[in-house]
């Protein structure tokens, strides 16, 4: 085995783990907190899981002219879409894609050398020429962060953490808490003892149940930086 291919896989596997990661944080959630918006900006749990699905399919699809075959719409058009799963897409529809883009993206990771070159058309200028090494890089640092959001989001929900099933541990709600207790303690001391005020809940950072009858409207997140 060259070095390079011991590189390869390597960083495959990572994506690999961190893909099943992060569709694990849906396991056991009901329709409503897998698709509700749990941060300020409105970050879902399935939400995270079609845009590192749509993202992955873009990097390890046209990038190489290996367009994938799921419906994409056009990079230019990108609005932020996929951030937010909408009312009429199933859960099942969602991961589905996901795994089929896995299938894909394995497709072009293990048939193309590492220095195959690509060209990230989203990408401003003078960086949009890039080869299937930084790619990888790109799409396991993209999947990893937001597996790692997820991971705090399912842990605000019901307490789960880990990034797989057979390693997850017993919550020990008394232990949390009292652990939880002490680290408040010791921020209000360091805070009293320099003089800092307690930082108020910022707004919208709670994202209470609707009421019987009320319609809520996803919002649409503003996203910046080279991923569409």
């Amino acid at each position: 085995m060259t070095d390079d291919s011991a590189m390869k896989d390597t960083l495959h596997g990572r994506l690999r783990r961190d893909r099943e990661a992060l569709l694990w944080k849906l396991d056991g959630l009901s329709e409503y907190d897998a698709r509700r918006p749990l941060t300020a900006t409105g970050t879902s749990l399935l939400g995270l899981v079609k845009h590192v699905a749509t993202v992955e399919a873009r990097y390890f699809g046209e990038v190489f002219a290996r367009p994938s075959p799921e419906p994409l719409p056009p990079w230019q058009a990108h609005k932020g879409e996929d951030h937010w799963a909408t009312e009429h897409e199933t859960r099942e529809r969602i991961t589905a894609f996901y795994q089929r883009t896995w299938a894909h993206s394995d497709a072009t990771i293990t048939s193309l050398p590492l220095n195959t070159p690509g060209h990230v058309p989203w990408w401003p200028d003078p960086h949009p020429n890039t080869d299937l090494f930084a790619t990888l890089l790109h799409v396991l640092g993209e999947t990893t962060r937001h597996a790692g959001h997820a991971d705090i989001l399912r842990e605000t929900l019901d307490g789960r953490t880990g990034m797989r099933p057979e390693y997850e541990q017993p919550a020990d709600e008394k232990t949390r808490a009292a652990h939880r207790a002490n680290l408040e303690r010791s921020a209000q001391t360091a805070a009293a003892e320099t003089g800092t005020p307690l930082a108020r809940r910022s707004p919208g950072t709670e994202s209470p149940r609707p009421r019987q009858g009320e319609r809520t409207t996803p919002r649409t997140p503003s996203r910046s930086g080279p991923t569409p």
